[in-house]
């Protein structure tokens, strides 16, 4: 053996294997799956995704439920004339909407599951014994319009409430947009990881960090530089980007050093990853 090959093996066996690339599923797998159901998450958990990541609104008897929008959205719902605005509705209304007949023209392979409801957190979280995935929970709240959702400490509480139930605290994220929902949950329930997200801002990834208290922050992919990523790791942050969805996409953010991405195809992304020895 030369010494080239002699100092090769001895530095394999020195420096740690980088870490994975986690996968978080983004509202299930909505490229196959009518988004934020439960047929979207059990897909997701089958395709081997590391994360579910979902969306929660409130309803008007106080029931977190598992919506991206706050108002039901006709393109992918069907229901009973009346309120379309959650807070405005009753768990008992809701479920009357049908948010799986409807298939998603953003995403040709999905394929719609008739008769899905709009589920509850509780059901989702209840998902937690068919693996040892996590839970990325956005708290979908509005500041410019508080009549969507209830004041952040209110729905920092009801979320911490559902995660300590199912004794998910470790297996847990809370992420937003809205950092006031992210400070009052540090406050409420220290021991959930928080994430913070951004749409379109530039400032570093650790001023983001700092401005929600959070320790992971998770911007729009096009945001992600490799300077950014390496000034926050340096920081002890993890990234975790959305929402990704092709090759050259998720080659763009691997070389990157993010620490797991978000997308709409995680068993697309995993098959990726795999190709790529990565997983």
């Amino acid at each position: 053996m030369n010494k080239t090959l002699s100092l090769l093996l001895l530095c394999a066996t020195i420096l740690p294997a980088a870490a994975p690339v986690l996968v978080h599923g983004h509202r299930g797998a909505r490229s196959s799956r009518p988004e934020n159901t439960i047929p979207a998450f059990e897909f997701a958990i089958q395709a081997g995704a590391d994360v579910l990541e979902l969306d929660v609104a409130v309803t008007k008897d106080n029931v977190l439920v598992v919506s991206h929008d706050p108002k039901m959205n006709l393109e992918i719902c069907q229901g009973p004339p009346g309120p379309v605005i959650i807070r405005q509705m009753t768990l008992e209304e809701l479920r009357r909407w049908d948010c799986g007949s409807k298939k998603n023209k953003a995403f040709p392979d999905q394929v719609p599951v008739p008769g899905a409801r709009v589920p509850t957190l509780d059901e989702v979280l209840g998902l937690a014994n068919r693996g040892a995935f996590h839970f990325n929970i956005e708290t979908k709240s509005f500041p410019k319009n508080p009549e969507y959702t209830p004041p952040p400490e209110e729905f920092a509480r009801l979320m911490a409430a559902a995660i300590r139930k199912h004794k998910l605290e470790a297996r847990s994220i809370v992420q937003s947009f809205d950092y006031r929902t992210l400070h009052a949950m540090r406050k409420i329930a220290p021991e959930i990881r928080l994430s913070a997200l951004e749409m379109n801002r530039t400032v570093s990834f650790v001023e983001l960090a700092k401005e929600a208290g959070a320790g992971i922050v998770s911007p729009h992919f096009k945001l992600v530089t490799p300077e950014k990523v390496a000034e926050a790791h340096r920081a002890g942050l993890q990234v975790v980007p959305w929402t990704a969805n092709t090759a050259a996409e998720w080659d763009r953010l691997i070389a990157a050093g993010v620490d797991a991405i978000i997308t709409d195809d995680p068993a697309g992304l995993i098959a990726h990853l795999k190709k790529r020895g990565l997983r």
